[in-house]
């Protein structure tokens, strides 16, 4: 049961990769954005900001579940 556990936990936090990816794939973008228009610096840094911590919500998210699966089912 405790191998069980472990590879449950493990799974949950396979979204914390989906969220490092998605925030590095956003950055290139808004570095894209601001290098073609740099007049437009603030908005494009203001959007990167929410979709960045939007995306760790999901990772923390993800971390949580893990520590629930593991102290829950001990």
């Amino acid at each position: 049961m405790g191998t069980l556990i472990a590879i449950g936990a493990g799974i949950a936090v396979f979204g914390a990769v989906g969220a490092g990816i998605g925030i590095g794939i956003a950055t290139g973008k808004a570095s894209e954005a601001v290098a073609r228009q740099p007049e437009a610096d603030g908005k494009i840094r203001n959007i990167l900001i929410l979709g960045c911590a939007l995306a760790e919500a999901t990772a923390i998210y993800c971390f949580v579940i893990a520590l629930m699966i593991i102290v829950m089912l001990k």
